[in-house]
């Protein structure tokens, strides 16, 4: 005997049919557009939002005018900026100095033990030509910036540093964190003291690359944890180690 689908079938061609429009793809399950970073930077990836999710950066240079000697000697904690913004080329070279992709089988401009790279470094952005101001994450392996969220944060950075207002001046405030986890698991506790060790490597190298491209940087690392994670919006997963606020000096 023949079952009667038909009806069944016209019921349920009707209810898919009208009007609902299939649910808007997110983060999670939306394809991945990501195309190669071109040479000059600029948007691979969109949201509905006017600041993209993700930004390729300029290719960073390999070659500059400043020997190693000369930034070790004009090397200086600069805590007083010029009311001037900064070029995305700039900010990309910095990132690339704290850790940049440096060879094809994944070795960074800073040493890592065992080459698992437990730092993460994040970009407090205020005046950066062509991006917008918000806090974004350093992807080495692409070297690209996705934002993590919009807005000028530093003022809540300064708060979350006991009130160095000095930090809120800077165009861009560097963060380097860690995940202890990606060493502790093969090195134990003794991986924390590799993270450190680590988090200075990165910085010394982001403040030489500052001299090298004429810009100034400090140090902080009086802060509190939780607030500073709060402002850049990282999990627990990740501690905070360092601020390198980076302008150009003030005359």
């Amino acid at each position: 005997m023949k079952k009667p689908y038909g009806f069944a079938a016209l019921a349920l061609l009707v209810l898919v049919l009208p009007g609902a429009p299939a649910a808007p793809a997110t983060e999670t399950n939306a394809p991945n557009r990501a195309t190669p970073a071109p040479a000059g930077g600029g948007i691979v990836a969109s949201s509905t939002s006017a600041t993209p999710l993700v930004v390729a950066l300029p290719a960073p240079r390999t070659h500059g005018a400043a020997t190693l000697e000369e930034t070790l000697l004009g090397r200086r904690s600069v805590r007083a900026f010029a009311a001037t913004g900064l070029a995305l080329e700039d900010l990309g070279q910095l990132l690339w100095a704290a850790q940049g992709v440096t060879s094809r089988e994944g070795g960074r401009t800073a040493p890592s033990a065992g080459a698992l790279y437990p730092l993460e470094i994040h970009a407090v952005v205020a005046d950066v030509a062509g991006l917008d101001p918000g806090v974004y994450r350093y992807l080495p392996e692409r070297h690209r910036l996705e934002r993590l969220g919009g807005g000028d944060r530093r003022a809540a950075l300064a708060h979350a540093a006991l009130g160095q207002d000095w930090i809120a001046k800077a165009p861009v405030v560097l963060v380097i964190a860690a995940d202890y986890a990606r060493l502790t698991g093969k090195y134990r506790e003794r991986g924390v003291r590799y993270a450190h060790l680590e988090c200075g490597h990165a910085a010394q190298d982001v403040l030489l690359e500052a001299v090298a491209l004429g810009l100034g940087a400090g140090v902080v690392g009086a802060f509190d944890d939780a607030r500073v994670r709060e402002v850049l919006r990282i999990p627990v997963t990740e501690q905070p180690l360092e601020l390198i606020p980076v302008g150009r000096p003030e005359r």
